[in-house]
């Protein structure tokens, strides 16, 4: 059987999934909707400014070192350690909360609200670093070929674990501090996942061990799209040829294979197996028409909430503003409780500020900064209309004005806003959710899609909506899964 691979979607799944396989032989060919690679991890250049317009920063580094070392390279982008990892600032509070990694240093910060915080926080992360190291490898880390067996691998871990599984991530946090600033700070991560500390498993806490323990945050030298541009040499240099423009609309099938894939286009694209980098449910209800993810069903999952995003150029320093920045209201948990359905709750928002400008003079002209705001906001299930985005996103622009003691508005000199509606255009994304599937414990491990197709042998996913989840370092043990199922596909 000749080694051919199409790899369908060029973000950092499918990317690191074919350069796997082309280090290992493989006759790889990517096909990708977009003008350029990436997927979600991409960038806007624009009136002389670069912006990121997804992930900002990456946490587990030793992913992608090990990633590196698997496919024989040295990693093709600069990294940089956050050290502090950001700030977080309360609008009903003058004070603004450095986040570092050093438990005295982090202390310090809580000594007025939380005056044992030290003790609380080493207990805390003491079960969430029991909690990830009991589990990251034997279920985050592993392929499951039915749901027994995953069930079966869950029974291994330490059962110390069961009560967190009956636990929320906020009733976790809320069961180990006292004071709301802690209690929030703590639980932002759940954000990260698309969905609120409200509706996450407290398995989740496990991050927590991940961010101020054991591996932090990075930031990339030049910006996060030099991941992508530097997996996209690499490509090259293993002759791995990147086909821009092409979306697949179709497909031919016999005897239990896909023999073709029809793009948009109407022209045919074939290979020995197929690796599907766009989202594992979607794909398989819109383009393999499968009844078990039709349309009705689909809209039935748990999917994470949407993103409004916009882009900012600013002319003018604005030295008192970090590289990383988090704004809460005074409301977060009414906030969070009703963000994913209920869109008035935008008049008061929590909200991402990163500023790429503030280490990289190259992405902003001279005098100038580079602005990237997130806010979570419900995903098309919930709200269609999006006419409103330049009212919400200029509420947004005067509250940070506030927050940082300087009117930016005046001093805009470049703008660009993304909302559900584009994210589900650019990303095929359903319903604009930001990060597909939810971390629903029904839907993670065996429960969510799997990479490998449950009725074409030949045909197998990686990414976000499939194993093992949401988030860069995922996406790339993601590609190891994948691989690794492609390779046994192969040698059956």
């Amino acid at each position: 059987m000749e080694k051919e691979v199409l790899v369908v979607g060029a973000g950092l799944g499918g990317l690191t999934t074919a350069l796997r396989l082309a280090k290992k032989g493989y006759d790889v060919e990517i096909i990708e909707k977009n003008n350029q690679a990436g997927g979600r991890l991409n960038q806007i250049k624009k009136d002389g400014f670069t912006f990121d317009t997804g992930p900002s920063f990456f946490s587990m580094s030793y992913e992608f070192k090990e990633f590196a070392k698997d496919c024989g390279i040295e990693l093709p982008f600069e990294f940089i350690e956050l050290d502090p990892l950001y700030t977080v600032n309360f609008s009903d509070s003058p004070k603004t909360y450095t986040l570092y990694k050093d438990i005295d240093k982090l202390a310090a910060e809580f000594a007025e609200k939380e005056p044992d915080f030290k003790e609380k926080m080493l207990k805390y992360l003491g079960k969430s670093g029991a909690l990830y190291n009991d589990t990251v490898d034997i279920v985050i880390k592993s392929n499951f070929d039915s749901v027994l067996q995953y069930l079966i691998t869950l029974m291994k871990v330490n059962p110390v674990h069961l009560p967190v599984l009956l636990k929320t991530f906020w009733q976790q946090v809320e069961q180990h501090f006292d004071s709301k600033e802690a209690q929030q700070i703590i639980s932002l991560i759940a954000f990260f996942l698309g969905r609120t500390p409200f509706d996450t498993s407290a398995v989740y806490t496990l991050l927590s061990h991940i961010e101020f323990r054991h591996d932090g945050y990075y930031n990339v030298k030049g910006g996060m799209y030099k991941i992508v541009e530097g997996l996209v040499d690499e490509l090259k240099k293993a002759g791995v040829k990147i086909n821009y423009g092409v979306e697949i609309t179709g497909f031919k099938q016999k005897d239990g294979k896909i023999t073709k894939l029809i793009d948009q286009t109407g022209k045919v694209w074939t290979a020995s197996a197929y690796v599907i980098n766009a989202d594992a449910a979607v794909f398989r209800g819109r383009v393999l028409n499968k009844r078990k993810y039709r349309e009705s069903k689909l809209r039935k999952m748990k999917w994470t909430m949407g993103y409004l995003t916009f882009y900012i150029g600013v002319k003018g320093k604005l030295p008192q503003v970090n590289h990383h920045n988090y704004f809460l209201g005074s409301n977060y948990k009414d906030y969070a409780l009703k963000v994913l359905k209920q869109p008035d709750t935008l008049e008061k928002p929590y909200y991402y500020v990163n500023m790429l400008s503030k280490h990289n003079d190259d992405c902003a002209p001279e005098g100038c900064e580079s602005l990237f705001f997130v806010c979570p906001v419900p995903n098309m299930l919930y709200k269609k209309n999006w006419d409103d985005k330049d009212k919400i996103v200029d509420s947004i622009i005067s509250d940070f004005s506030k927050r940082i003691g300087q009117d930016i508005t005046g001093s805009i000199i470049s703008k660009t806003i993304y909302t559900p509606v584009e994210w589900e255009k650019y990303f095929n994304l359903y319903m604009g959710s930001g990060l597909g599937l939810s971390h629903h414990m029904m839907q993670i491990g065996a429960f969510r899609p799997a990479n490998k197709d449950e009725d074409y042998n030949n045909v197998f996913y990686v990414g976000a909506s499939t194993v093992p989840g949401a988030g860069l370092p995922m996406a790339v043990i993601s590609s190891k899964l994948t691989a690794e199922r492609v390779k046994n596909h192969f040698n059956e």
